[in-house]
């Protein structure tokens, strides 16, 4: 497979469409193709009479392809609940063999494939795979996207050690400021990088606003994972 990256994070709603939005939009700026996945997806509302999550739409968005929306995310389902229950209840099976086949194709028409994950890093699939296993299957470096909130240190450092146990690529992780009332952010990045044995990749400012991606984007240009 080309190059590419697998986002992951913390837990649901920590910003990893956020941060994988402005990853495609920066190494676009650089002028690479970029192609696009959400692989699976439970939450989705009906689009001219088909499933589509936002997540998703916004990933194609930033890539500004015409690509089509089932090769970004070929596994989508309507209740926002956990996907391997979102799939036992539409009577299908999340089969991560047709994701790496898709992602293979996509791959090998693009500079980069950015990937975002569901939730994080240990949630079920199907019976007996997750997102873990997805991840190692693509063989892409993975990125760890942390909510600065309360609780984000065990889930950070809890998430980071199951990344590094199941031996995939860990690239890094990303600080994501999603509270502004939480306090002592400072702090908690300080110990996540005393406490993570990978790099701080880049810091999410807060109220969604751009973040500066331009080391993180130089490493892939340079041919770096």
């Amino acid at each position: 497979m080309n190059e590419g990256v697998f986002v992951t994070g913390t837990d649901t709603e920590i910003g990893k469409t956020f941060f994988s939005v402005q990853l495609v939009k920066a190494l676009r700026a650089r002028g690479r193709r970029v192609a696009v996945m959400k692989p699976v997806a439970s939450g989705a509302r009906v689009i001219d009479g088909r499933l589509r999550n936002e997540d998703a739409l916004a990933l194609l968005a930033a890539a500004g392809t015409d690509q089509p929306y089932p090769t970004c995310n070929p596994f989508c389902y309507a209740p926002p609940i956990a996907p391997h229950v979102a799939a036992a209840q539409a009577g299908e099976w999340i089969d991560t063999q047709r994701i790496v086949t898709l992602a293979r194709e996509l791959a090998s028409r693009a500079d980069m494939l950015v990937v975002e994950g569901v939730g994080g890093w240990r949630v079920p699939l199907n019976e007996t795979e997750d997102v873990a296993a997805l991840a190692a299957h693509l063989r892409l470096p993975v990125i760890l996207v942390v909510g600065l909130r309360l609780g984000c240190l065990n889930h950070a450092l809890l998430s980071a050690e199951a990344i590094r146990h199941d031996g995939v690529p860990f690239l890094g992780w990303v600080a994501n400021r999603i509270d502004p009332a939480a306090r002592n952010v400072e702090a908690m990045i300080d110990t996540l990088r005393q406490r993570i044995a990978a790099p701080l990749l880049a810091e999410l400012p807060p109220d969604d606003g751009e973040a500066d991606l331009s080391k993180l984007v130089t490493r892939f240009a340079a041919g770096a994972p």
